[in-house]
């Protein structure tokens, strides 16, 4: 989970645990990350727009999560999937919260869950609602397991042979294709490539997704670009980056972090 921190009043830093996929898993889930905090106090998280869908399973206190810019506080969530988003979203904690994330890429996350990902965009559903049964007991065994390798291992053992569902040679056709390009191919030279229309293109790719195909590739400079900076750190010269990562201009680039990061590039730079 990769979060922009309000530091509460008592310091004491959240512990993440990455668990490394299994190549069987490649393209189907993008990474696995238990997330558990002690500081007993309030605090807010922002997570910038991505490309992966996060099934999120607590064992503590639940998030109170919002999609922003807007003016509610947020509902709160224990157990919910995400669908992708084309803004931040802020979470709001107890300091008492305590979680496996298993982020799906979009076509493992069809493969996996088997409806168009249009039904959950800009949503948080609940994982029972999506899994039903399986989905009590997933979280069940994990509640009762005390070590993240072997919540872990519960979750590998669960996903095996559930990825039933095949998205439209369309839509992964295109996928592919963005993936390769890192978001420097035109909507329009994609569709030539793939032998339909625009207008197609767009539609089918929607509906499965739950972004129109502009939008991810968007996202996915905005993300190279994000990866840049970071690395760059103080020394980034923003406006070379800007024409690196395909923008107009700086200031392209830098509305372009505000809609999708919620702040401003220098502003992200260190978290």
């Amino acid at each position: 989970m990769e979060v922009f921190w309000s530091m509460p009043e008592r310091n004491i830093p959240p512990v993440m645990h990455r668990h490394p996929c299994p190549a069987w898993l490649h393209g189907l889930v993008a990474g696995m990350t238990g997330y558990k905090e002690r500081s007993g106090m309030a605090a807010v998280q922002r997570e910038p727009a991505s490309l992966v869908v996060p099934m999120v399973i607590s064992f503590r206190d639940a998030f109170t999560i919002a999609l922003e810019p807007g003016p509610s506080d947020g509902d709160r969530h224990a157990d919910f999937v995400a669908g992708l988003t084309s803004g931040p979203v802020r979470i709001g904690s107890t300091g008492n919260a305590e979680c496996i994330q298993i982020d799906f890429t979009p076509l493992g996350a069809l493969r996996f869950f088997g409806l168009p990902l249009s039904e959950i965009a800009a949503q948080l559903v609940p994982v029972d609602a999506l899994l039903g049964p399986v989905g009590r007991a997933l979280r069940d065994d994990l509640g009762a397991t005390d070590d993240w390798p072997g919540r872990f291992a519960l979750v590998e053992r669960f996903l095996q042979g559930r990825f039933l569902h095949a998205p439209s040679a369309l839509t992964e056709g295109a996928w592919t294709l963005m993936m390769r390009a890192h978001a420097s191919l035109r909507v329009e030279q994609l569709a030539a490539e793939l032998g339909v229309s625009r207008k197609h293109l767009s539609r089918r790719f929607q509906h499965e997704i739950g972004l129109r195909p502009k939008t991810v590739a968007r996202i996915l400079r905005f993300r190279r670009s994000l990866t840049t900076i970071r690395a760059a750190g103080g020394s980034t010269d923003l406006a070379d980056i800007a024409a690196a990562g395909g923008y107009a201009d700086q200031a392209h680039m830098t509305r372009e972090f505000q809609a999708l990061g919620g702040g401003t590039p220098r502003s992200l730079i260190h978290f």
